[in-house]
């Protein structure tokens, strides 16, 4: 692929015309190797590509810059959301993937890219995972948005998160609910993470389109 992203593909263990597919998107100081145990079961009939933020921030990297947290500076974070669009689409192109099956998975930084991609993709992406994100103020105010009445977002987050508010989670619910996606919000009794609880409810999310190798 002709992208500027460094990233991991892994093909469907069992091939097939117009398979299924499911994007990546880590968290601060993190890289593309991060996500990959969350999806695994998944790995037999859909195509797995994770991507590395481009910005090096030690242990990992990013896929943008802040002033504080829940402010990520427009300009990088708008160039880098458009990456990954044009990313998604030249993979759909290169990888003869399935056009209604399209699924993105982000944490923290990443849940914040995934659910500014679900806005302005809208219904060409068919399910979103936010674990532990927010949308930012200026995508959700000033971003134009697609339809999204295809499209579903599971918003997942911890009560004791003090990274990221549960606050700016229950904003996104009601911003993707005023917009008629189907929303699935959960809520745990721990930190900023993914609690065992939460990856069987993710998962359980994913199965509702896609096959696995659990079942």
């Amino acid at each position: 692929m002709n992208t500027p992203f460094i990233y991991l593909h892994k093909a469907p263990k069992v091939e097939a015309d117009k398979q299924p597919a499911i994007f990546l998107l880590h968290g601060l100081g993190s890289d593309e190797n991060d996500l990959l145990q969350l999806v695994d079961s998944f790995s037999t009939h859909c195509h797995i590509f994770s991507l590395q933020g481009p910005i090096k921030h030690r242990p990992g990297y990013a896929f943008y810059t802040f002033e504080e947290e829940g402010k990520p500076n427009r300009a990088i974070f708008d160039k880098v959301l458009k990456g990954i669009e044009s990313f998604i689409k030249e993979a759909i192109w290169e990888f003869n993937l399935d056009e209604q099956q399209i699924y993105v998975v982000g944490f923290n930084q990443g849940a914040a890219m995934a659910q500014s991609l679900a806005m302005v993709m809208g219904n060409a992406i068919r399910g979103t995972a936010a674990l532990s994100g927010y949308l930012p103020d200026f995508a959700a105010l000033e971003y134009s948005k697609k339809t999204m009445d295809k499209s579903k977002i599971f918003i997942s987050h911890g009560e004791y998160d003090y990274d990221y508010p549960i606050e700016w989670a229950e904003h996104a619910v009601r911003f993707f609910n005023d917009y008629d996606t189907d929303v699935t919000f959960r809520t745990y009794p721990v930190g900023h993470g993914v609690s065992e609880q939460n990856l069987h409810d993710l998962i359980a999310f994913l199965s509702k389109d896609l096959p696995n190798n659990l079942n």
